[in-house]
């Protein structure tokens, strides 16, 4: 009898253990991890789902507007600057959730589940600020424009402040990408890099101040992407083409302007860690943009594309099949028999294909830090399976 007694102990002693191992990972998921109930987007095209379209005016569409922008997945131009889905639309559906409503491209939308205030041609910084030092700004809804407008929005989006702090508290924010525009600018008037460069801290600190802000409205979760390897992007390789070579990494991209979005990231990924630090209840993930596409430009054929990374899907002109004056979506200019081999769709964004490789990057890949785990509902009901189990074994 003593010996059952003893064996009894032991088993239930070793449930106990057991059970208390799988309760406290649960708090340490729970820590890291959460059912996001929506998304709230700020940035430019790269994550514009519609806006830049939606407030142009009817007899003069951006050119996203026509075909064959929207052809792979849509099967219309639905104002996305690619020929399907973007980066946000992969996370929208992995998380479970409808594509994020643009905000300025809907009307009577339901932003119950997201909305998006990113802008195509939108900058981090001010339009006066920029005009100011000269740079050109057009249909520029800038990052602070962006925020101010989602602030002024939320007794209607939400009600109650609140039932606000809860939704923002409750949603995954994408911040970004922001501060290409910023560059663009500078860079496509060939302006000096140590002009440009000026430009990053100030870029850095605007997104900082709108994580912030939100920060302080209840966000908790947010992810911020950097830039992208822009010395292998189409328009800058047509824009600074030269013969050269010893500007030319071995993949055909431009050495010194990749250098100086690793300089952007670098600073970013910097800020972030700062944040971090001042914010350790608030999850702030880098999403590593340029990496993730940098892999896709050295190594197109290992992931189903053609080898050609550096040639525009859609466009005009040689060697990339892009100039500047005659772009995709004007008349006469067609895409490619199949934009999901091409990892470059219109000189400057990315074709669904390569939007994919990047979103499962961050989804299921190494492209975030700190390393995030978005398969929260999964493990949740992993943990209480596991539970269930073991508080049927005590039973027994």
């Amino acid at each position: 009898m003593a010996s059952l007694d003893s064996h009894v102990l032991k088993k239930l002693v070793s449930l106990s253990f057991s059970t208390l191992f799988i309760m406290i990972t649960m708090v340490n998921t729970e820590s890291q991890r959460q059912n996001f109930q929506s998304i709230i987007s700020f940035g430019d095209s790269i994550a514009d789902t519609g806006n830049l379209l939606g407030l142009s005016d009817r007899n003069n569409l951006s050119l996203n507007g026509f075909p064959p922008y929207g052809e792979t997945f849509f099967h219309h131009p639905t104002g996305r600057s690619s020929d399907g889905r973007l980066i946000i639309d992969f996370i929208a559906e992995f998380l479970g959730l409808p594509y994020v409503t643009p905000y300025f491209g809907s009307k009577n939308g339901n932003f119950q589940k997201g909305v998006n205030f990113a802008v195509g041609s939108a900058t981090a910084l001010e339009a006066s600020f920029l005009e100011e030092r000269g740079y050109h700004c057009s249909h520029n809804i800038s990052l602070g424009v962006q925020v101010k407008v989602f602030k002024e929005s939320l007794p209607n989006l939400c009600g109650l402040p609140s039932d606000c702090k809860n939704m923002i508290g409750n949603a995954l924010i994408l911040m970004g990408e922001i501060g290409g525009n910023d560059y663009n600018g500078p860079f496509f008037e060939r302006r000096l890099i140590n002009e440009v460069k000026e430009l990053v801290p100030l870029v850095i600190s605007t997104i900082s101040s709108a994580i912030t802000e939100l920060i302080s409205m209840g966000g908790k979760t947010f992810l911020v992407p950097g830039e992208f390897p822009i010395g292998c992007s189409v328009a800058y390789l047509t824009l600074y083409q030269t013969s050269n070579i010893e500007e030319y990494d071995p993949f055909g991209c431009l050495k010194w302007l990749n250098k100086f979005g690793e300089y952007h990231d670098e600073q970013l990924q910097a800020e972030l860690k700062r944040l971090r630090k001042l914010n350790p209840h608030v999850n702030i993930i880098y999403a590593d943009y340029y990496n993730a596409l940098l892999r896709l430009n050295q190594e197109p054929t290992k992931y189903g594309f053609i080898n050609k990374p550096l040639s525009a899907c859609c466009g005009v002109g040689e060697p990339y099949n892009f100039n500047f004056s005659t772009c995709c979506g004007s008349f006469g200019v067609d895409s490619c028999n199949d934009p999901s081999m091409y990892v470059a769709w219109d000189g400057i964004h990315m074709t669904e294909a390569a939007y994919k490789f990047i979103a499962d990057g961050l989804l299921k890949g190494p492209y975030t830090s700190p390393p995030f785990n978005w398969t929260c509902l999964t493990s949740k009901i992993k943990n209480k399976n596991s539970l269930d189990t073991q508080s049927s074994l005590m039973n027994s």
